[in-house]
């Protein structure tokens, strides 16, 4: 069963050595993603627009790996805040409705100040 490695082309996978996605056999399983907008390198400071950012890169992620947001089975989140959880929430569950994966929220500093939230899925084809 091989490997198919996604990247955005963002400089921390080269700079970490890893993957925005990797799929293997029915799985695709993305990456830590935050809220930069990749063409721009630019971070809102609003966490709700930082997961909006994160979701769509995740959205394009998947769709370059031959999946759909619906296939997504599994999401983590990660805040910086508690005071966060509530408009992750209300982006989360607008964004996932039916789909309503299998997840978990922590409360955690990421690896740079200006980041609120850091989101990673895995999807699975049927």
């Amino acid at each position: 069963m091989g490997r198919k490695l996604i990247s955005t082309g963002s400089p921390f996978e080269t700079a970490a050595g890893y993957s925005r996605a990797v799929v293997v056999g029915r799985d695709c399983h993305v990456s830590g993603t935050t809220g930069y907008d990749y063409a721009t390198m630019i971070m809102p400071d609003d966490v709700a627009d930082q997961t909006r950012n994160a979701l769509e890169t995740i959205r394009r992620t998947l769709a370059e790996a031959g999946f759909e947001f619906a296939d997504i089975v599994r999401a983590r989140y990660v805040v910086t805040d508690r005071a966060h959880v509530s408009a992750v929430f209300d982006v989360m569950g607008e964004a996932f409705g039916d789909i309503r994966p299998a997840a978990t929220m922590i409360v955690a500093q990421l690896i740079a100040p200006e980041m609120k939230v850091e989101i990673d899925v895995t999807a699975t084809k049927d």
